[in-house]
């Protein structure tokens, strides 16, 4: 199958991956209502349809994060990527400098900062989670800016573990007895293609920036009890002061859905804002990212860029969190899916059909300029 949009990777993805590994990146937290929320809020948004205007030059190049886009993405932090494709977050992160966009390395990557900015040979941004250990921390950060990095992503929303209970019917968490590793086991033999390109050739297997807090030969179970002992729940603002003093470049702060929430980021002197309930992965029952987006926008009210991840599908998506305040969107299933599918060039295919799909729903909407556009392109809800 050619892939002609995004659940066509997602497809394609379920067929390679083993199952605990695909429902990892499609799952969500609990019942995972938020998680369809993200994806069913957005296709409730209707566009206004506008005829006999001049649109043969449409531009949808822009600015993200510093960097000048192509137009108005950027690879979200995905972690464990490397389990997806031989060493994932190179091959991703090569596909986002092809394709004109930021990239955004996952500190729970498992390729290492310096190996992606070796692989693309220049700086990426970083994400990061406060954990508990401030000297790692600390060392982590200095390594980052010695590679000529500029900006930071904090995500907030990840303070605590949330249950996915996906993870646990595959046999991916929980009890980590004889069944659970003969299940996995099993799906490792039912997918050859991955078991060589990944399992054996796509070693190691480890998370490359955060490899010397951790045990050898951790999997991911071993993974999801280290972040519930070493992530920091009892991180505020405050903690803002510590992270300045070993990051002197902008920082973006990943996770909010409260318009209080993004008024004291803006006070903490934040460079961006990304309004992301982590992809339906955490609180779940949370409004949907594109349902918060707006009251985010007019709270903020310019002090600083608004960005938004979650439920991302389509260029016809971009168009509408554009039009509801966005600066730009942050794809994060969208590449998982790809890069499982079709490795770096499943990556490069999909930016290539999301960029051509939002120049087309701008044409068809009269738009020409994606840095100019307004919330009467969207029709009033009924």
């Amino acid at each position: 199958m050619t892939p002609a949009s995004i659940d066509d990777f997602r497809e394609l993805a379920r067929r390679r991956l083993p199952r605990f590994l695909f429902d990892y990146i499609d799952g969500g937290s609990y019942a995972e209502t938020t998680l369809r929320a993200n994806v069913d809020d957005l296709q409730r948004l209707k566009l206004r349809q506008q005829v006999m205007r001049d649109v043969s030059n449409i531009n949808v190049a822009t600015t993200l994060l510093r960097q000048p886009a192509s137009f108005p993405v950027a690879l979200a932090p995905v972690g464990l990527a490397g389990l997806y494709a031989r060493r994932g977050e190179v091959q991703a992160a090569r596909a986002a400098q092809a394709a004109g966009v930021p990239f955004i390395l996952s500190s729970s990557a498992c390729c290492s900062i310096e190996e992606v900015v070796q692989g693309t040979g220049r700086p990426v941004c970083l994400q990061l989670y406060m954990i508990r250990d401030r000297g790692f921390m600390a060392d982590l950060l200095a390594r980052t800016a010695a590679l000529g990095v500029e900006t930071l992503m904090l995500t907030v929303d990840l303070i605590v573990h949330s249950p996915r209970r996906r993870d646990v019917r595959s046999s991916l968490t929980g009890t980590q007895g004889f069944a659970a590793r003969t299940q996995r086991a099993w799906e490792i033999a039912r997918h050859p293609d991955w078991a060589w390109d990944v399992g054996v050739r796509g070693r190691p297997h480890t998370l490359g920036n955060f490899a010397p807090m951790m045990p050898n030969g951790a999997g991911l179970a071993q993974f999801t009890a280290w972040v519930g002992r070493n992530f920091d729940p009892s991180i505020t603002w405050k903690d803002i002061e510590w992270l300045r003093q070993h990051w002197h470049g902008p920082i973006v702060v990943k996770g909010v859905m409260d318009a209080e929430n993004a008024v004291a980021a803006c006070d903490a002197g934040m460079e961006a804002i990304v309004v992301s309930n982590h992809g339906g992965r955490q609180l779940d029952g949370a409004p949907s990212t594109i349902a918060a987006l707006p009251g985010i926008v007019a709270a903020v009210d310019g002090r600083a860029d608004v960005l938004m991840d979650g439920g991302i599908r389509s260029g016809i998506d971009i168009l509408r969190a554009m039009a509801l305040g966005a600066k730009g969107v942050l794809l994060g299933r969208a590449w998982a899916f790809a890069l499982a599918a079709q490795r770096g060039a499943g990556v490069t295919r999909m930016l290539g059909l999301l960029k051509h799909e939002l120049e087309v729903a701008m044409a068809l909407t009269g738009q020409t300029d994606v840095r100019a556009l307004e919330p009467d392109i969207l029709l009033p809800s009924r």
